[in-house]
């Protein structure tokens, strides 16, 4: 079942990010390949490891776009040496789509032992993060009065 929700984007400025995220919704039929962990290392760091046996750093690409980190991987035809008598490794194709909060930055990657390890940041731009405002003692500053000139009366 698709819902559309266009109806209710006609007359809102502004909100293309809200109907960016109803779209990247999964729908039941979603597969689970290749799974992955997401792990919170610290108040601003998070890594992603997915498991993707069989695939080489060249047979994966990332990419990120539109607040989403796009992970694909692609083995390319006739990489075996030999005959496979039996497939057990799975080396099909996928794509997985993760979507992003803001300020939310791509650190790095690295492929070790089958596992592609992403480093995720928080990174809040300095005009976001919450400043200290100092409180002065006495008298608030006086507001300059402007007195008109008698002369141009």
């Amino acid at each position: 079942m698709t819902l559309d929700f266009s109806p209710l984007f006609r007359t809102a400025i502004g909100f293309d990010r809200l109907q960016q995220l109803l779209d990247s919704v999964p729908d039941g039929n979603a597969t689970a390949y290749p799974p992955y962990n997401i792990e919170k290392l610290g108040p601003e760091d998070y890594r992603l490891t997915m498991a993707v046996a069989g695939f080489r750093a060249e047979d994966l690409d990332m990419t990120v776009k539109d607040n989403t980190l796009i992970i694909t991987g692609r083995i390319a035809e006739g990489a075996s040496k030999g005959e496979v008598l039996y497939r057990g490794i799975a080396s099909r194709a996928f794509e997985r789509r993760f979507v992003l909060a803001d300020h939310m930055v791509v650190d790095g990657a690295a492929l070790e032992n089958g596992l592609l390890h992403v480093a995720l940041k928080r990174v809040i731009p300095e005009a976001l993060k919450p400043r200290k405002i100092a409180i002065g003692t006495g008298a608030p500053a006086a507001t300059p009065v402007i007195e008109q000139d008698k002369a141009a009366a």
